[in-house]
């Protein structure tokens, strides 16, 4: 028999025991990354008609995700445009999506429910605005738009949003100066090459697939615009949303002939809100961010997507996920 321990002794084996499971314990946590685990899940992202930007953007980016989040499932929702996708972020429907900065600041102006819940996640790139006319129309600027028949986007579309501004900003009543055609950029290419509408307005990167397709079978010229920068600051009050801009020479080459346009544009926010896990949201931007050159061989704007201005989501307040990511890569 061994022989007992004395009271001293047994504290000994105590304590030892003690370390041992401390020890144990810390290894484990080191080895076992509690905490850390993938965010995981069913998302929704809604983008745009099917022959938009946005809708190729989320095509893209949904294949980046998979490699870099893969437990989670992103399903793509198309949409109308910013109006519509900013309302279903706000109603639950959607976890994330892309809007221009001014339609968010309205739908916050306009105390939409669900507003004060929208959170920023990144600056994108920038939308240019576009009226397009065929090569021989007489329209050479907005005003000159008094009696055509002219497509302005469809209800709930970021476009319908710019034409509703830029029409009264020219001196022209959307109602009652022209006829307006609520059709999106998957149908205003056939109406105008089909002589059923006069021009049409879009809002979107460049090039615009659809446009530049457009232009390559249909001769067309971009009227300019930048001239109505002021007037819509005035009339609006949204003088951080809208800028004057050039579109460049070779964005759509056979309408341009080689000449820049210039005309007006408007930032592209990606959006969540307060709803959506902070560790889902860093992920995600930080895809977005880094899947920039992979996105933008095929989608030419996304090349624009700097981690410098990024955090800059204005009029909006950052997710505390998406701040968690730039106060990671912060130098």
């Amino acid at each position: 028999m061994l022989p007992a321990l004395s009271r001293p002794g047994r504290r000994r084996v105590l304590q030892g025991s003690a370390a041992a499971v401390v020890a144990v314990g810390l290894l484990l946590w080191w080895l076992v990354p509690f905490g850390s685990r993938s965010p995981a899940g069913n998302i929704d992202f809604s983008t745009g008609v099917r022959t938009g930007v946005y809708q190729r953007y989320g095509e893209l980016l949904q294949q980046a995700l998979a490699s870099d989040l893969p437990d989670v499932h992103v399903n793509l929702r198309t949409s109308q445009g910013s109006q519509q996708n900013l309302q279903r972020l706000a109603d639950g429907i959607s976890d994330f999506t892309i809007a221009t900065a001014d339609s968010v600041d309205k739908f916050r102006k306009d105390n939409r429910p669900g507003a004060d819940r929208l959170r920023g996640c990144a600056r994108l790139y920038d939308d240019y605005v576009q009226l397009v006319v065929p090569q021989d129309s007489p329209v050479r600027s907005v005003a000159d738009l008094r009696g055509k028949r002219v497509a302005v986007g469809q209800d709930g579309s970021g476009v319908r949003l710019l034409a509703d501004r830029l029409l009264p900003a020219a001196g022209l009543n959307p109602q009652k100066d022209i006829t307006s055609i609520p059709a999106g950029i998957d149908t205003m290419p056939d109406l105008l090459r089909n002589k059923q509408i006069d021009a049409f307005f879009w809002s979107g990167g460049l090039p615009t697939n659809a446009v530049l397709k457009l232009s390559e079978a249909y001769p067309i010229r971009l009227v300019p615009l930048a001239d109505l920068v002021s007037a819509l600051h005035k009339a609006d009050g949204s003088t951080g949303y809208y800028r004057a801009a050039t579109m460049p020479a070779d964005a759509y080459p056979k309408a341009q002939r080689g000449v820049p346009v210039p005309t007006i544009a408007v930032a592209n926010l990606l959006v969540t809100t307060d709803r959506t896990n902070a560790a889902l949201t860093e992920g995600f931007t930080r895809t977005v961010i880094n899947s920039r050159d992979r996105i933008g061989r095929e989608v030419h704007a996304a090349q624009l997507v700097d981690l410098r201005t990024a955090i800059y989501t204005d009029p909006l307040p950052l997710h505390d996920g998406a701040r968690d990511y730039y106060r990671s890569v912060k130098p």
